[in-house]
């Protein structure tokens, strides 16, 4: 793992285009994304070779649940299937034969456990009895609990043979002879998982409250812990006293009970305690029929119960269902999970490392072998394998497809881990999946940890890193540079007149009349109302100021500036409003350009994340707009008297915009709106008649009149009438 400065100066790689990147793999997460071959992952993302995974035994079955080894060194397995009415009990030789010595009424076999003398012991469902079958005699009943699940067996120092029971949460203990009783009775639904302390106390583990109990040599029991899920799948007692369960399931979850699980669980006993105690290689599994997939929900958590009896969580999985539990021979627990056949192991409170994952899709019980093999069984294809002693020669990691999002030019890969022993290829494409149209794999000649990726320049990249003996992997980095893409002007629009986008931060507008823009993108025009803009940008009024904005885009990811332009319609040449722009908005004084229509031009540039040679630019034109800053004309303002009337008449006329509102004030008065003689204010030129009422004081009056274009010019022309 690279340390945290490497970290954070990666972290901090600029994403402008000509500047190179580094494309980084050092979680476990980044491998876990990749397709490992006879690797283990460590959870601080150290890959290693993995221990041989050899398949000794295909059941043709979907299920296998339970196993158990004798003192020769033979193995018993069994399982379920959909179909029958009996079911087989396998041998597996230190050969690897395979035969039948048994089949047993039932659907299922969930439960395996040897004597001193090597007689098996197999627990049928449903309806659940105990056989025992011993040498090449036939199978007999050797106790009925009257239960329909028997979860778990296993043997105390004395022989007896202790039941693990579903449905009424009962422990039987049973006599050599075949006596036996009702030892414990819980307040629970089922005892789904059971193991024997180095003193001779029952471990318990129940459903549906996931406690985990302490049952002692009198019956009576104390619970050490209740975990915050609902049912403890396994639990297993350490050399050193200490009591390890893992529990799964949602407590608001229901169990669903099935003739036949889609997804199986079991538990399984430490072969090295139970050996302590009968003198033989015990296993205990037990798989419950009644749990689909979709039920077991929220993942697993695993508990270390200490000898003092203290209790503690030490990992979780936010998605495996954990169904066993076993020894390697440093004590360290080894976890056999599902969906995916995860074998794991826990190598300290803050570390764990996935050692292997199986084919099938749940590893339902784990026993440990001799010379330092473990032996598993799995589910959703019934198979039995060895896993180690000895170690893979050479593994793989495939990587996940890196997609750089643009072409790019491939520079030098460079990794951290033992070397040698460590080999890189590579490949790239231009399709998300590689296919047959990607390069083939390209090898990467490495001096010192680092060496340049040959594979054609692309969009995606791939690499695969072969281990070999005494090697390990603990992060990669491949260097890499997009190829610049011009930046994109999508629309440029002028804003409504009289209004400007506010000054930076810092500083202050004098004015305290706002008009809020709507998204870009939504046509406006220039007689819009500001109460309309409610949203988006908010500009400040300022007469005679004018504005554009823009939308634009780098695929690069490039820092943009940006040029504004701006020429009339009959002008030849652009003039410069300002250059270097980094928002993307500017706003302008209209009042040093004539009136009439114009243009503006803005130019986006990537030379701020660019060599002059690579700089790229773009530029788009706006529709045109016009300037008007001049008030429209009054003409012929007449006012004569009628009577107790003042009739008023007169003539607007704008050059370049339409007349919006005509007003008048008798003698200083309020301003009255006045209706043109078309009734609308839609054109540049208009007429007004009007008939006041005079003023009941005087004889001789003041008549002002004033009109406004949409531009907010205004015009104002008096006369005196007697």
């Amino acid at each position: 793992m690279k340390n945290s400065i490497l970290l954070l100066l990666l972290a901090g790689v600029s994403v402008f285009a000509v500047e190179t990147k580094s494309w980084s793999q050092g979680e476990m997460a980044d491998f876990e994304k990749g397709k490992l071959s006879k690797l283990s992952l460590r959870s601080d993302g150290r890959l290693t070779l993995a221990p041989v995974v050899k398949e000794l035994y295909d059941a043709s079955t979907p299920y296998l649940w339970a196993c158990a080894q004798d003192s020769k060194g033979n193995l018993y397995v069994g399982g379920g299937s959909s179909s029958g009415t009996t079911e087989k009990l396998i041998q597996i030789d230190t050969s690897g034969r395979a035969k039948t010595i048994a089949e047993l009424e039932g659907l299922e076999i969930h439960a395996i456990a040897i004597d001193r003398s090597d007689a098996v012991y197999a627990a049928t469902a449903p309806d659940g009895k105990v056989y025992r079958i011993r040498g090449s005699s036939k199978p007999e009943v050797f106790y009925d609990p009257k239960a329909k699940y028997i979860w778990s067996l296993v043997f105390a120092a004395n022989g007896d043979l202790f039941v693990a029971t579903g449905d009424k949460g009962e422990i039987h203990r049973v006599t050599p002879a075949g006596q036996g009783s009702v030892f414990f009775k819980a307040d629970e639904t089922h005892i789904r998982s059971l193991a024997m302390d180095n003193t001779g106390n029952l471990i318990v583990g129940t459903e549906p409250g996931g406690l985990i109990i302490r049952v002692g040599s009198n019956g009576e029991g104390f619970v050490l812990h209740q975990s915050a899920k609902r049912e403890v799948t396994a639990v297993a007692v350490a050399k050193d006293g200490t009591i390890w369960a893992t529990a799964v399931g949602n407590r608001g979850s229901a169990m669903v009970v099935t003739a036949m699980p889609a997804a199986p669980a079991a538990s399984a006993v430490s072969a090295a305690q139970a050996a302590a105690a009968v003198g033989r290689t015990v296993q205990s599994a037990a798989t419950p029929p009644m749990v689909t997939a979709s039920a077991v929900q929220g993942g697993t958590e695993l508990y270390r119960i200490q000898p003092d009896g203290f209790a503690r969580r030490v990992w979780q999985h936010a998605s495996d269902v954990v169904y066993s539990i076993a020894f390697d021979a440093a004590g360290h627990p080894l976890l056999g999970s599902g969906n995916k056949g995860s074998l794991y192991r826990i190598d300290s409170d803050q570390q764990y490392t996935l050692l292997a994952g199986l084919a099938p899709t749940q590893i339902t019980s784990l026993i440990p072998g001799r010379g330092g093999a473990l032996y598993a069984v799995t589910g959703n294809i019934g198979k039995v394998f060895q896993i180690g002693p000895q170690m893979e020669s050479e593994g793989t990691v495939e990587s996940e497809v890196f997609d750089v999002g643009a072409f790019s030019y491939w520079g030098r890969l460079s990794y951290h881990g033992a070397a040698p022993g460590v080999k890189f290829e590579t490949r790239s494409g231009n399709l998300s999946t590689p296919q047959k149209h990607w390069s083939a794999w390209s090898p990467v000649t490495l001096v010192e940890k680092r060496g340049r990726v040959a594979s054609p320049s692309a969009r995606f990249l791939q690499y695969r890193a072969t281990l070999s003996e005494g090697a390990d992997l603990a992060w990669t980095d491949v260097a890499y540079q997009s190829k610049n893409i011009a930046p994109v002007i999508e629309q440029v629009e002028i804003t409504p007149p009289n209004y400007r986008f506010p000054a930076p931060l810092g500083l202050s507008s004098s004015s305290s009349t706002t008009l809020s823009l709507p998204a870009l993108g939504q046509h406006r025009t220039a007689s819009v109302n500001p109460a309309e803009f409610n949203t988006s940008v908010t500009l400040n009024y300022a007469k005679g100021h004018m504005g554009a904005r823009w939308l634009s885009r780098d695929d690069n990811g490039d820092t943009l500036t940006y040029k504004v332009e701006i020429k009339g319609l009959r002008e030849n040449e652009w003039k410069l409003l300002k250059d270097r722009v980094r928002d993307k908005f500017l706003s302008w004084d209209s009042a040093a350009f004539a009136d009439g229509e114009y243009m503006v031009r803005v130019s986006a540039h990537d030379g701020a994340s660019n060599t002059p040679a690579d700089a790229l630019s773009t530029m788009l034109e706006s529709d045109s707009f016009l300037i008007d800053n001049t008030g429209p004309q009054i003409a012929t303002l007449t006012a004569q008297s009628n009577g107790s009337k003042l009739d008023v008449s007169f003539a607007a006329k704008d050059a370049q915009s339409v007349i919006t509102k005509a007003e008048y004030s008798i003698n200083g008065g309020e301003w009255i709106v006045a209706e043109p003689t078309t009734r609308l204010s839609d054109s540049p030129e208009l007429a007004y008649k009007l008939s006041i009422d005079k003023p009941a004081v005087g004889s001789e009056f003041t008549v002002a009149v004033r009109v406004t274009d949409e531009f907010d010019n205004q015009s104002v022309e008096k006369i005196v009438s007697k």
